[in-house]
Protein backbone atom coordinates (compact mmCIF):
# COMPACT_ATOMS: atom_id res chain seq x y z
CA UNK A 1 0.00 0.00 0.00
CA UNK A 2 1.11 3.57 -0.67
CA UNK A 3 1.78 6.32 1.86
CA UNK A 4 -1.50 7.92 0.81
CA UNK A 5 -3.47 4.76 1.55
CA UNK A 6 -1.83 4.05 4.91
CA UNK A 7 -1.40 7.57 6.31
CA UNK A 8 -3.30 10.23 4.37
CA UNK A 9 -6.56 8.50 3.46
CA UNK A 10 -7.43 7.44 7.05
CA UNK A 11 -7.10 11.06 8.17
CA UNK A 12 -9.21 12.40 5.30
CA UNK A 13 -11.89 9.78 5.89
CA UNK A 14 -12.22 11.00 9.50
CA UNK A 15 -12.67 14.67 8.55
CA UNK A 16 -16.07 16.03 9.53
CA UNK A 17 -16.89 12.94 11.53
CA UNK A 18 -16.68 10.83 8.40
CA UNK A 19 -18.81 13.15 6.23
CA UNK A 20 -17.55 12.58 2.68
CA UNK A 21 -18.50 16.01 1.37
CA UNK A 22 -16.77 17.81 4.25
CA UNK A 23 -13.63 15.79 3.52
CA UNK A 24 -13.92 16.75 -0.15
CA UNK A 25 -14.18 20.45 0.71
CA UNK A 26 -11.30 20.17 3.20
CA UNK A 27 -9.09 18.56 0.57
CA UNK A 28 -9.89 21.19 -2.06
CA UNK A 29 -9.11 23.98 0.40
CA UNK A 30 -5.73 22.44 1.21
CA UNK A 31 -4.86 21.87 -2.44
CA UNK A 32 -5.89 25.42 -3.31
CA UNK A 33 -3.51 26.73 -0.65
CA UNK A 34 -0.36 24.94 -1.86
CA UNK A 35 2.51 27.31 -2.60
CA UNK A 36 4.72 27.11 -5.73
CA UNK A 37 7.47 25.24 -3.86
CA UNK A 38 5.08 22.52 -2.71
CA UNK A 39 3.62 22.23 -6.21
CA UNK A 40 7.11 21.84 -7.67
CA UNK A 41 7.92 19.03 -5.22
CA UNK A 42 4.71 17.21 -6.09
CA UNK A 43 5.36 17.63 -9.78
CA UNK A 44 8.82 16.08 -9.50
CA UNK A 45 7.32 13.06 -7.73
CA UNK A 46 4.18 12.41 -9.75
CA UNK A 47 4.50 13.93 -13.23
CA UNK A 48 4.66 11.45 -16.10
CA UNK A 49 5.53 12.37 -19.67
CA UNK A 50 3.56 10.23 -22.12
CA UNK A 51 2.37 12.74 -24.72
CA UNK A 52 -0.53 12.02 -27.01
CA UNK A 53 -2.72 14.05 -29.36
CA UNK A 54 -6.47 13.52 -29.41
CA UNK A 55 -9.14 15.56 -31.29
CA UNK A 56 -6.43 18.08 -32.17
CA UNK A 57 -5.36 18.71 -28.57
CA UNK A 58 -1.94 17.68 -27.28
CA UNK A 59 -1.95 16.05 -23.83
CA UNK A 60 1.27 15.61 -21.78
CA UNK A 61 -0.12 12.26 -20.64
CA UNK A 62 -3.47 10.52 -21.20
CA UNK A 63 -4.78 10.54 -17.60
CA UNK A 64 -7.20 13.28 -16.60
CA UNK A 65 -9.18 14.39 -13.59
CA UNK A 66 -12.88 13.73 -14.16
CA UNK A 67 -15.56 16.38 -13.75
CA UNK A 68 -17.08 16.63 -10.29
CA UNK A 69 -13.87 16.71 -8.29
CA UNK A 70 -13.20 20.43 -8.74
CA UNK A 71 -16.48 21.80 -10.03
CA UNK A 72 -15.62 25.47 -9.59
CA UNK A 73 -11.94 25.22 -10.49
CA UNK A 74 -10.71 26.32 -7.06
CA UNK A 75 -7.59 24.11 -6.98
CA UNK A 76 -6.61 24.06 -10.65
CA UNK A 77 -2.82 24.51 -10.30
CA UNK A 78 -2.60 21.48 -8.01
CA UNK A 79 -3.96 18.82 -10.36
CA UNK A 80 -1.11 18.92 -12.92
CA UNK A 81 1.34 18.81 -9.99
CA UNK A 82 -0.33 15.56 -8.88
CA UNK A 83 0.40 14.05 -12.28
CA UNK A 84 -2.79 14.67 -14.26
CA UNK A 85 -2.31 15.25 -17.97
CA UNK A 86 -5.56 17.20 -18.25
CA UNK A 87 -8.31 18.48 -15.98
CA UNK A 88 -12.07 18.70 -16.48
CA UNK A 89 -13.89 21.24 -14.32
CA UNK A 90 -17.62 21.38 -13.67
CA UNK A 91 -20.19 20.20 -14.20
CA UNK A 92 -21.18 23.86 -14.36
CA UNK A 93 -24.59 25.32 -15.14
CA UNK A 94 -25.68 28.64 -16.60
CA UNK A 95 -27.27 29.62 -13.30
CA UNK A 96 -25.65 29.19 -9.89
CA UNK A 97 -27.34 26.46 -7.88
CA UNK A 98 -26.87 24.89 -4.45
CA UNK A 99 -27.54 21.33 -5.54
CA UNK A 100 -29.53 18.77 -3.60
CA UNK A 101 -29.95 18.64 0.16
CA UNK A 102 -27.15 17.22 2.29
CA UNK A 103 -26.07 14.53 2.96
CA UNK A 104 -25.56 13.77 -0.71
CA UNK A 105 -22.18 12.07 -0.95
CA UNK A 106 -21.50 8.61 0.52
CA UNK A 107 -18.46 6.34 0.61
CA UNK A 108 -18.91 2.60 0.19
CA UNK A 109 -15.49 1.60 1.42
CA UNK A 110 -15.60 -2.19 1.02
CA UNK A 111 -16.62 -1.70 -2.62
CA UNK A 112 -14.19 1.17 -3.29
CA UNK A 113 -17.21 3.09 -4.48
CA UNK A 114 -19.11 6.34 -3.98
CA UNK A 115 -22.77 7.26 -4.32
CA UNK A 116 -23.50 10.90 -5.04
CA UNK A 117 -26.63 12.91 -5.61
CA UNK A 118 -24.93 16.30 -5.63
CA UNK A 119 -27.25 17.84 -8.22
CA UNK A 120 -24.74 20.01 -10.09
CA UNK A 121 -23.96 22.24 -7.10
CA UNK A 122 -21.80 25.05 -8.53
CA UNK A 123 -21.28 28.80 -8.54
CA UNK A 124 -22.43 29.18 -12.13
CA UNK A 125 -20.78 29.64 -15.51
CA UNK A 126 -20.04 33.35 -15.08
CA UNK A 127 -18.19 32.76 -11.81
CA UNK A 128 -16.09 29.98 -13.34
CA UNK A 129 -15.29 32.14 -16.37
CA UNK A 130 -14.10 34.94 -14.09
CA UNK A 131 -11.85 32.53 -12.16
CA UNK A 132 -10.36 31.08 -15.34
CA UNK A 133 -9.72 34.57 -16.74
CA UNK A 134 -7.83 35.52 -13.57
CA UNK A 135 -5.88 32.26 -13.38
CA UNK A 136 -4.71 31.90 -16.95
CA UNK A 137 -3.32 28.66 -18.46
CA UNK A 138 -2.64 25.79 -16.03
CA UNK A 139 -0.04 23.97 -18.12
CA UNK A 140 -2.26 21.08 -19.23
CA UNK A 141 -5.42 20.98 -21.36
CA UNK A 142 -8.60 22.10 -19.63
CA UNK A 143 -12.00 20.59 -20.28
CA UNK A 144 -15.22 22.23 -19.12
CA UNK A 145 -18.26 20.06 -18.39
CA UNK A 146 -21.61 21.76 -19.03
CA UNK A 147 -24.97 20.74 -17.58
CA UNK A 148 -28.52 22.05 -17.57
CA UNK A 149 -29.65 24.35 -14.77
CA UNK A 150 -32.23 22.56 -12.64
CA UNK A 151 -34.73 25.44 -12.88
CA UNK A 152 -34.54 25.56 -16.67
CA UNK A 153 -37.33 23.63 -18.42
CA UNK A 154 -36.19 20.88 -20.77
CA UNK A 155 -37.61 22.74 -23.76
CA UNK A 156 -35.18 25.59 -23.00
CA UNK A 157 -32.18 23.34 -22.41
CA UNK A 158 -30.33 24.26 -25.60
CA UNK A 159 -30.25 27.96 -24.72
CA UNK A 160 -29.20 27.10 -21.16
CA UNK A 161 -26.20 25.08 -22.40
CA UNK A 162 -25.43 27.75 -25.00
CA UNK A 163 -25.27 30.45 -22.33
CA UNK A 164 -22.63 28.47 -20.44
CA UNK A 165 -20.80 27.59 -23.63
CA UNK A 166 -20.45 31.20 -24.73
CA UNK A 167 -19.05 32.20 -21.34
CA UNK A 168 -16.58 29.33 -20.99
CA UNK A 169 -15.54 28.26 -24.49
CA UNK A 170 -12.74 30.88 -24.65
CA UNK A 171 -10.96 29.12 -21.76
CA UNK A 172 -11.59 25.50 -22.74
CA UNK A 173 -9.48 23.09 -24.77
CA UNK A 174 -12.62 20.97 -25.05
CA UNK A 175 -16.25 21.16 -23.93
CA UNK A 176 -18.01 18.18 -22.36
CA UNK A 177 -21.78 18.08 -22.70
CA UNK A 178 -23.17 16.28 -19.65
CA UNK A 179 -26.57 14.85 -20.58
CA UNK A 180 -26.23 11.74 -18.45
CA UNK A 181 -26.15 12.66 -14.76
CA UNK A 182 -28.93 10.86 -12.87
CA UNK A 183 -29.25 13.70 -10.37
CA UNK A 184 -31.01 16.40 -12.42
CA UNK A 185 -34.64 15.50 -13.21
CA UNK A 186 -35.18 14.76 -16.89
CA UNK A 187 -31.57 15.40 -17.90
CA UNK A 188 -30.97 11.93 -19.35
CA UNK A 189 -33.77 12.47 -21.89
CA UNK A 190 -31.32 14.84 -23.62
CA UNK A 191 -29.46 11.71 -24.77
CA UNK A 192 -32.44 10.98 -27.05
CA UNK A 193 -31.77 11.43 -30.76
CA UNK A 194 -33.72 14.60 -31.50
CA UNK A 195 -32.78 16.39 -28.28
CA UNK A 196 -29.09 15.61 -28.68
CA UNK A 197 -29.16 16.68 -32.33
CA UNK A 198 -30.54 20.07 -31.34
CA UNK A 199 -27.96 20.46 -28.62
CA UNK A 200 -24.97 19.53 -30.76
CA UNK A 201 -26.29 21.64 -33.63
CA UNK A 202 -26.08 24.67 -31.35
CA UNK A 203 -22.75 23.92 -29.65
CA UNK A 204 -20.40 22.28 -32.14
CA UNK A 205 -17.86 24.79 -33.41
CA UNK A 206 -14.13 25.39 -33.39
CA UNK A 207 -13.61 23.99 -29.88
CA UNK A 208 -14.00 20.19 -29.61
CA UNK A 209 -17.33 19.13 -28.09
CA UNK A 210 -17.65 15.72 -26.41
CA UNK A 211 -20.79 13.98 -25.19
CA UNK A 212 -20.79 12.23 -21.81
CA UNK A 213 -23.03 9.17 -21.80
CA UNK A 214 -24.65 7.00 -19.14
CA UNK A 215 -23.54 3.41 -18.55
CA UNK A 216 -27.18 2.40 -18.20
CA UNK A 217 -28.07 2.89 -21.88
CA UNK A 218 -28.75 -0.19 -23.98
CA UNK A 219 -26.45 -0.88 -26.90
CA UNK A 220 -29.13 0.12 -29.46
CA UNK A 221 -29.61 3.43 -27.61
CA UNK A 222 -25.86 4.02 -27.55
CA UNK A 223 -25.66 3.22 -31.27
CA UNK A 224 -28.37 5.78 -32.02
CA UNK A 225 -26.60 8.38 -29.89
CA UNK A 226 -23.34 7.71 -31.74
CA UNK A 227 -25.06 8.27 -35.08
CA UNK A 228 -26.05 11.74 -33.89
CA UNK A 229 -22.55 12.45 -32.58
CA UNK A 230 -21.01 11.54 -35.94
CA UNK A 231 -23.62 13.39 -37.97
CA UNK A 232 -23.34 16.63 -35.99
CA UNK A 233 -19.59 16.78 -35.60
CA UNK A 234 -19.01 15.80 -31.98
CA UNK A 235 -15.27 15.42 -31.35
CA UNK A 236 -15.65 12.42 -29.09
CA UNK A 237 -17.48 10.60 -26.31
CA UNK A 238 -16.87 10.37 -22.58
CA UNK A 239 -17.86 6.91 -21.37
CA UNK A 240 -19.23 6.73 -18.77
CA UNK A 241 -21.09 8.73 -16.15
CA UNK A 242 -22.28 7.20 -12.86
CA UNK A 243 -24.79 4.35 -12.81
CA UNK A 244 -28.17 3.80 -11.17
CA UNK A 245 -27.44 0.07 -10.98
CA UNK A 246 -26.37 -1.32 -7.61
CA UNK A 247 -24.87 -4.60 -8.75
CA UNK A 248 -21.42 -5.62 -7.59
CA UNK A 249 -21.49 -4.04 -4.15
CA UNK A 250 -19.65 -5.76 -1.31
CA UNK A 251 -21.84 -7.25 1.42
CA UNK A 252 -20.71 -4.62 3.90
CA UNK A 253 -22.04 -1.85 1.67
CA UNK A 254 -25.48 -3.22 0.93
CA UNK A 255 -27.07 -1.03 3.59
CA UNK A 256 -26.02 2.00 1.51
CA UNK A 257 -27.43 0.60 -1.71
CA UNK A 258 -30.77 2.30 -1.14
CA UNK A 259 -29.27 5.78 -1.21
CA UNK A 260 -30.49 7.71 -4.25
CA UNK A 261 -27.90 8.91 -6.73
CA UNK A 262 -25.23 7.72 -9.10
CA UNK A 263 -22.77 4.99 -8.17
CA UNK A 264 -19.12 5.25 -9.20
CA UNK A 265 -15.98 3.26 -8.49
CA UNK A 266 -15.04 -0.40 -8.57
CA UNK A 267 -18.56 -1.83 -9.26
CA UNK A 268 -18.61 0.16 -12.51
CA UNK A 269 -15.25 -1.11 -13.84
CA UNK A 270 -16.48 -3.79 -16.22
CA UNK A 271 -19.57 -1.97 -17.44
CA UNK A 272 -17.61 1.18 -18.28
CA UNK A 273 -14.99 -0.85 -20.13
CA UNK A 274 -17.68 -2.69 -22.11
CA UNK A 275 -19.32 0.60 -23.12
CA UNK A 276 -15.95 1.96 -24.26
CA UNK A 277 -15.35 -1.20 -26.30
CA UNK A 278 -18.82 -0.97 -27.86
CA UNK A 279 -18.37 2.70 -28.80
CA UNK A 280 -14.98 1.96 -30.34
CA UNK A 281 -16.30 -0.98 -32.35
CA UNK A 282 -19.53 0.73 -33.37
CA UNK A 283 -17.73 3.82 -34.74
CA UNK A 284 -14.74 1.98 -36.16
CA UNK A 285 -12.54 4.18 -34.02
CA UNK A 286 -13.84 7.37 -35.67
CA UNK A 287 -14.92 8.93 -32.36
CA UNK A 288 -12.15 9.35 -29.76
CA UNK A 289 -13.21 8.09 -26.33
CA UNK A 290 -12.35 9.29 -22.85
CA UNK A 291 -12.82 6.20 -20.70
CA UNK A 292 -13.93 6.72 -17.12
CA UNK A 293 -15.43 4.45 -14.50
CA UNK A 294 -13.94 2.11 -11.92
CA UNK A 295 -10.26 2.66 -12.70
CA UNK A 296 -8.50 1.83 -9.44
CA UNK A 297 -5.21 0.37 -10.66
CA UNK A 298 -2.76 0.19 -13.53
CA UNK A 299 -4.42 -2.96 -14.88
CA UNK A 300 -7.82 -1.26 -15.03
CA UNK A 301 -6.22 1.62 -16.93
CA UNK A 302 -4.47 -0.72 -19.37
CA UNK A 303 -7.69 -2.63 -20.07
CA UNK A 304 -9.55 0.64 -20.67
CA UNK A 305 -6.93 1.71 -23.20
CA UNK A 306 -7.06 -1.73 -24.81
CA UNK A 307 -10.86 -1.41 -25.09
CA UNK A 308 -10.41 1.67 -27.25
CA UNK A 309 -10.05 4.66 -24.93
CA UNK A 310 -7.70 7.35 -26.23
CA UNK A 311 -7.68 9.06 -22.83
CA UNK A 312 -8.92 8.09 -19.38
CA UNK A 313 -10.17 9.97 -16.33
CA UNK A 314 -10.05 9.26 -12.61
CA UNK A 315 -12.44 10.26 -9.83
CA UNK A 316 -13.41 7.62 -7.29
CA UNK A 317 -10.20 5.64 -7.79
CA UNK A 318 -8.26 8.79 -6.95
CA UNK A 319 -10.24 9.17 -3.71
CA UNK A 320 -9.26 5.67 -2.61
CA UNK A 321 -5.76 5.35 -4.09
CA UNK A 322 -4.41 8.90 -4.30
CA UNK A 323 -1.87 10.40 -6.70
CA UNK A 324 0.17 7.20 -7.07
CA UNK A 325 -2.76 5.91 -9.15
CA UNK A 326 -2.37 8.81 -11.59
CA UNK A 327 1.27 7.92 -12.17
CA UNK A 328 0.57 4.19 -12.49
CA UNK A 329 -2.32 4.77 -14.91
CA UNK A 330 -0.24 7.07 -17.11
CA UNK A 331 2.46 4.42 -17.35
CA UNK A 332 -0.12 1.75 -18.25
CA UNK A 333 -0.64 3.03 -21.78
CA UNK A 334 0.74 0.29 -23.99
Amino acid sequence: MTFFETAVRPVLFRVGGGDAEKAHEFTLDRLAGLNPGALALLRRRYAVSAPTEVFGVRFPNPVGLAAGMDKNGVALPSWPALGFGFVEVGTVTAKPQPGNDRPRLFRLRDSEAVINRMGFNNAGAAALAARLELLGPIGVPLGVSLGKSKVTPLEEAVQDYLTSYELLEPYADYIAVNVSSPNTPGLRTLQDKSALASLLGALVGKTPVLVKIAPDLTEPAIAELLEVCLAYGAAGVIATNTTLDRGGLAAGDEARAGEAGGLSGRPLTERARKVVHFVHQETGGKLPIIGVGGITGADDAARMFDAGAALIQLYTGFIYRGPALVRAAAKARR
